[in-house]
């Protein structure tokens, strides 16, 4: 039919426009790394704002596991203070995570978190909610 030709006609264009993206992709974040990495002063005030970025998810953690215990939780939450990284496992099972988007919070059906999501405004509620689905 005229729109079964159409529509190949339009993957082919699209297809044509799509190959380059995924088979070449853009230099500019190399060469962002270059300029950075590659001049010393650069390099240093890079990595003190990455120093305080990770201890800011450290102290994220640590707030964390000591409001989820505050709330009166008798589960061990050390996991969260020692893993490290900006992902964290809960621990928690799917339907305990399926209760927390209830409450608005987000997180993977796995238990996992973005702790970079975390901050001092929201972290008194998260540990409330994490307490209330594993009570």
């Amino acid at each position: 039919t005229a729109w079964n030709e159409e529509r190949a006609r339009w993957q082919s264009q699209l297809a044509a426009l799509i190959r380059p993206m995924y088979s070449n992709p853009p230099r500019h974040g190399a060469a962002v790394v270059k300029r950075i990495l590659g001049d010393a002063e650069k390099r240093s005030r890079w990595e003190v704002e990455l120093k305080g970025m990770a201890d800011r998810i450290i102290s994220m953690r640590a707030a964390l596991r000591s409001e989820i215990e505050a709330c009166g939780s008798k589960h061990s939450w050390n996991h969260i203070t020692d893993q490290i990284g900006m992902f964290a496992f809960t621990g928690l099972e799917p339907e305990q995570v399926d209760r927390l988007y209830d409450e608005s919070i987000y997180l993977t059906r796995n238990g996992r978190i973005s702790m970079a999501g975390v901050n001092t405004g929201n972290v008194k509620r998260l540990a409330a909610a994490i307490h209330k689905v594993s009570s």
